[in-house]
């Protein structure tokens, strides 16, 4: 008997949303996208709530990312985590250098550790933690000060961008019936 192996791809209509390479000029058009990845993600019934994009310091996209986690049964397989993993092989290497990281949420603890690793310089946020442990979703436990932390380390931190409209999206996934999951609770 052999152990299988995983294989993580993005859904098929990623290319509908976004293509690689264009430019999102602002933040707002940033967090745009990564709410927009989200949304898809969960109305095309393809995973959970959460997107996120890693891109150049000129705000053009290297790679997006949405949550994998139920449909693939790999707790690792976040939006972070999945657009980390992507930008690497865009770029050639596991070091991002000089990106940005958006994600449609504060990342959860698993992912806020891949922020220093990857190289990131600069992670923006939609929604709080609060907002979606206010949908039953657990972030893990992080440390109280991890802003503050990642700043130390040469990452920018700004939260809340659009925060009403993450709060939202997160809101209309919990109101259709979408699986939350948990390390020991799903559903």
């Amino acid at each position: 008997m052999t152990f299988p192996s995983i294989a993580l791809e993005l859904p098929p209509w990623i290319s509908d949303v976004c293509e690689p390479g264009s430019r999102y000029p602002s933040i707002e058009d940033r967090i745009d996208l990564v709410f927009n990845l989200a949304r898809n993600n969960f109305e095309r019934e393809t995973g959970g709530p959460f997107g996120a994009a890693v891109f150049d310091r000129d705000g053009r996209l290297l790679a997006p990312g949405v949550n994998l986690v139920v449909p693939t049964n790999i707790a690792a397989a976040h939006a972070e985590i999945m657009a980390i993993g992507i930008a690497g092989r865009v770029v050639g290497s596991f070091d991002l250098g000089p990106t940005e990281l958006v994600a449609s949420t504060d990342p959860c603890a698993m992912c806020l550790g891949a922020v220093p690793w990857s190289g990131v310089q600069r992670l923006v946020c939609g929604a709080h933690t609060e907002d979606a442990a206010a949908i039953g979703f657990e972030e893990g436990d992080r440390m109280i000060d991890w802003v503050q932390r990642l700043e130390r380390r040469g990452v920018e931190v700004i939260r809340g961008v659009k925060r009403d409209e993450g709060a939202a999206l997160l809101s209309d996934y919990a109101r259709s019936g979408g699986v939350i999951y948990n390390g020991r609770a799903a559903g």
